[in-house]
């Protein structure tokens, strides 16, 4: 049997796996957009698609191995159909470039983080053979002009959605290959970013999560040299001002700051802003500051304590997370104990924890004293069974208060339940009922902890205690829970 034709009268259809960070499921959100108003109809899989993006992601050498055996196994999902079409985009794409299409033939076009708007016109070409490459990096503020959400584009959490304030690095972390694949920060005039979260309300979103690579230095250069009213940019602590003043807007959040970007206004907001969610979170990677320097991380652990006490003073209830690397070169049992250490010391709600991963085009491949693989791995259960201790012992704390739940959609834990989160991005269960669908906010009082998640039982309509919190996990912590929380034992 030969390959499947595509009947004419259908609309080509579209399907984009994506790996990595937001800001690479926003773009993949960017491209779907750009593909509906290019003509195209979303798949429901792989199966019926006639065009299938992989958004890629190059910060760990894991998830650019899972790209090259994705690419293998497509060639006979290729084969398949006639006119089936395979693009690669994302960070992998901006930095290999035209060896992908060397290295496969069944890949008909590549396209890197700047070059979104081209991805309607290289999948039109490539229908008629031509293989092409667009990874060329671009100062210009023409990438975010890109057409309003297309009806037929959701995303996927209704009431929610990502919105990009800067793109691009300047810090040159000595593990990280963003500044490579990202390109440096240019941030957009912040009448933009209004102007697109008011058009967000105006169709029913309630959070936005603001993105950048280093989301709160946004607009810092144009600030800086006196180009802000030039630009259209401001302090960030300005712009969340502007955003919180939207009718609609009920959630903001962003993701992620980097800690040497913190102001005084900026913390200050996370008291006077209402819609500013109360959480944060605040990249460490390291509790030494040995090895802090070594990643050029340019913090010290003492002023990353100081940044977390005066979130604390401005927010009392604010709940911080983390990213946090084990096995970085160098690393000595010493240094992964000042980790712990700190980890326990501020509480650490939650922290998305990883092994040291050498990247081609950064400073640390050449650095001496690699860590044994199975010492980082084990470094690594340790420090992710303090974490499954601190958010069980967080989790407790919150028995019992009340909160506002935004629903996602059908709980992981199957039956009847929904899901959500709350404001401090904590993932709450609750019975399905009446009006709770994907969207919908929900006062919910939590009646149960899990090691992973709360259990929330929804509260009645018009019950006026449905958003008073009490006190935060953090601000329990500090007030004697520490002790409570060292005594768990990890659950899983």
């Amino acid at each position: 049997m030969g390959p499947r034709e595509h009947p004419l009268s259908e609309p080509r259809r579209f399907w984009i796996r994506t790996f990595g960070c937001q800001m690479n499921v926003h773009d993949t959100e960017k491209v779907a957009n750009l593909l509906h108003h290019a003509g195209y109809g979303a798949a429901g899989g792989p199966a019926d698609a006639d065009l299938l993006v992989v958004n890629t992601c190059s910060i760990r050498a894991k998830a650019e191995h899972k790209l090259y055996s994705d690419l293998g196994l497509l060639r006979e999902w290729k084969a398949e159909a006639a006119g089936r079409v395979i693009g690669v985009g994302g960070c992998v794409a901006q930095q290999e470039g035209d060896a992908i299409l060397e290295r496969f033939d069944q890949v008909d076009f590549v396209f890197g983080t700047h070059n979104l708007r081209r991805v309607p016109a290289l999948a039109e070409a490539a229908l008629s053979g031509r293989r092409a490459v667009q990874t060329q990096a671009s100062r210009s503020l023409d990438r975010f002009d890109l057409p309003e959400r297309h009806p037929d584009c959701a995303g996927a959490t209704p009431g929610r959605a990502f919105l990009t304030v800067m793109e691009g690095c300047d810090m040159f972390c000595t593990f990280c290959i963003v500044p490579t694949t990202r390109g440096r920060e240019i941030s957009r005039p912040a009448a933009a970013i209004v102007e697109e979260a008011r058009q967000l309300a105006d169709h029913g979103v309630c959070e936005v999560t603001l993105l950048g690579q280093t989301v709160n230095a946004y607009g810092r250069h144009d600030v800086r040299r006196g180009r802000a009213a030039a630009t259209g940019t401001m302090p960030f602590a300005d712009l969340l001002a502007q955003l919180d003043a939207i009718p609609g807007i009920e959630r903001i959040r962003y993701t992620s700051p980097h800690p040497i970007f913190f102001d005084a206004e900026l913390i200050r907001a996370h008291g006077e802003l209402a819609s500013l969610c109360p959480h944060v979170h605040l990249p460490l990677q390291s509790g030494s500051d040995r090895i802090l320097e070594r990643m050029r991380r340019r913090h010290t652990c003492a002023e990353y304590r100081a940044l977390c006490a005066a979130l604390r003073d401005a927010r009392p209830d604010v709940a911080l997370t983390s990213d946090l690397i084990v096995g970085f070169p160098g690393e000595t049992e010493a240094d992964f104990q000042e980790t712990l250490e700190l980890v326990e010391e501020v509480a650490l709600v939650d922290s998305f924890s990883f092994k040291y991963s050498p990247r081609p085009g950064t400073r640390a491949v050449e650095f001496p004293g690699a860590v044994p693989a199975a010492e980082a791995q084990e470094r690594l259960e340790r420090l992710q069974a303090l974490q499954d201790r601190l958010r069980f012992a967080a989790h407790r704390i919150r028995v019992g208060q009340t909160t506002e739940v935004l629903v996602e959609g059908p709980s992981r834990r199957g039956g009847s339940q929904l899901r959500g989160r709350d404001p401090y991005h904590r993932v709450v269960n609750l019975e399905a009922g009446e009006g709770l669908t994907a969207g919908a906010r929900a006062p919910v009082r939590i009646v149960e902890a899990t090691p992973h998640s709360l259990i929330g039982e929804p509260l009645r309509a018009g019950t006026q205690d449905g958003l008073k919190t009490g006190h935060g996990p953090a601000d329990e912590m500090r007030r004697g829970e520490p002790s409570r929380a060292r005594s768990m034992e990890a659950t899983g």
